[in-house]
């Protein structure tokens, strides 16, 4: 690290957890964005200030009026324009030293192909079953941790999911891609503002946890958090044997 960064970063520095070495791992790692909403727009700032070297972010959509009740990322200047295009922007102004990619495209097998050989982690910030199965899929096959978060009305949810770590679940082992499942959407069931800060910036915080390697993440677990009672819950959640997406790829 440069004299800048040593002071840019002081304050990690001095957390014995993260130091000089932890810092230089997050300075060093690509984390991929996948959603550039309400949960992106609260974990993809606080990787860019907290030093991730490379981030790519990956969403099709622009941003609309009705975004910025929730999507922090974006302003009424950025409206019709591409969220991806808002997001690089937004956070080059946050840390010009960080690299930010984009693709505005839908998350797909041969984008993901491309990206995972070269990333760290994957923050999954999409609102779609199929995207997410998609996207779970491709971190088991690349062996590439994940940390899935989603929001709707008043309740959220997070868990890690590490394909590199034996006991670990993958998304599928909770819910299975053979099942069927209503889509429903902020847009018709509506969402409560803070709400997807509360979860982005968590799944921010398990991201870095993963990439410098300290403390206990969310792993084996899956937190719950209800903003109309202000309630935090924790489930225990175990690997599928008969999962049809890791199953076979831990047992072997």
């Amino acid at each position: 690290m440069n004299d800048e960064q040593l002071l840019r970063y002081s304050r990690h520095l001095l957390l014995e957890d993260i130091d000089v070495e932890g810092q230089e791992k997050l300075l060093q790692a690509h984390a991929l964005v996948i959603g550039a909403g309400g949960l992106g727009s609260a974990a993809a700032p606080y990787l860019a200030a907290a030093g991730i070297g490379k981030m790519t972010l990956v969403d099709h959509d622009v941003v609309e009026l009705t975004n910025l009740q929730r999507q922090v990322m974006h302003t009424e200047q950025m409206i019709g324009k591409s969220k991806v295009a808002s997001g690089q922007q937004f956070l080059g102004q946050l840390n010009s030293s960080i690299q930010v990619d984009i693709a505005q495209e839908k998350a797909t097998t041969n984008l993901l192909a491309k990206l995972l050989p070269t990333v760290d982690v994957v923050l999954d910030c999409t609102d779609n079953f199929n995207t997410r199965q998609l996207i779970n899929t491709a971190c088991v096959q690349f062996q590439t941790p994940l940390v899935s978060g989603s929001a709707l009305r008043f309740d959220g949810q997070v868990s890690v999911f590490n394909p590199r770590t034996e006991t670990s679940p993958c998304y599928a082992c909770i819910f299975s891609p053979t099942e069927e499942f209503e889509e429903v959407s902020c847009s018709n069931m509506g969402i409560f503002s803070p709400l997807v800060g509360i979860i982005g910036t968590i799944q921010a915080a398990q991201a870095l946890q993963v990439i410098i390697g300290f403390g206990e993440s969310l792993v084996g677990r899956m937190l719950l958090w209800n903003a109309r009672t202000t309630q935090v819950d924790q489930i225990r959640i175990s690997r599928n044997p008969d999962c049809p997406v890791c199953g076979k790829k831990h047992s072997s």
